[in-house]
């Protein structure tokens, strides 16, 4: 891997955890969060809330530290491990510090329920990461999830179909499938001359 590319489409907490790659971490600055949140806001409606807003050192402090704790605990599931419970706790604890509600709305044509989330925004957006976490944690096919067979990523993605091998074909896959083609044209001269 030559350079840090975000990542997206993997359930949102994989995309999270997914920042942190094998060559840098995306998220070291503000910024860097808010540029991985605008690339997540037509998908994960919740962080067009979090694309223009200030968010802190301390807020981008507290998004880090869910990650690895999120990170720690789908490595456990996903290899049938009990995962450890201050990694489950703190997911539970950023969930809290900024409690969901489900509101009521008109959408013009019917009654529709909107979530929200209460507190600063810094804690809004961890507990929302929380959430995406504790769900995926949760789901039957965390077990499905696999780490990229490049030999230099770290990435994690949940495969669709069983013959998925890398995070993605475009990054990875075609990377490794011409240096397999040049290994091997390299074998055939060699073994020729």
């Amino acid at each position: 891997m030559s350079e840090a590319i975000p990542l997206i489409g993997e359930p949102l907490a994989l995309d999270l955890v997914n920042t942190r790659q094998a060559v840098a971490d995306l998220l070291t600055t503000s910024a860097g969060l808010r540029a991985w949140l605008e690339l997540q806001a037509a998908r994960f409606p919740p962080a067009q809330e979090f694309v223009g807003a200030t968010l802190t050192g301390a807020d981008l402090t507290a998004v880090r530290a869910l990650r690895e704790r999120v990170a720690s605990a789908v490595d456990h599931v996903r290899h049938g491990r009990r995962p450890p419970p201050g990694d489950l706790a703190a997911i539970n604890r950023a969930q809290r510090a900024a409690p969901a509600v489900g509101e009521l709305v008109w959408s013009g044509q019917a009654v529709t329920t909107l979530h929200r989330r209460s507190g600063p925004p810094g804690a809004r957006l961890v507990g929302w990461l929380a959430e995406a976490a504790a769900d995926l944690i949760a789901d039957p096919a965390v077990p499905r999830i696999r780490q990229c067979e490049a030999g230099d990523c770290v990435l994690l993605f949940l495969p669709a179909h069983s013959r998925r091998r890398w995070c993605s074909a475009a990054r990875c896959g075609n990377r490794v499938r011409v240096a397999r083609h040049y290994q091997r044209r390299r074998s055939s001269e060699g073994s020729a001359g």
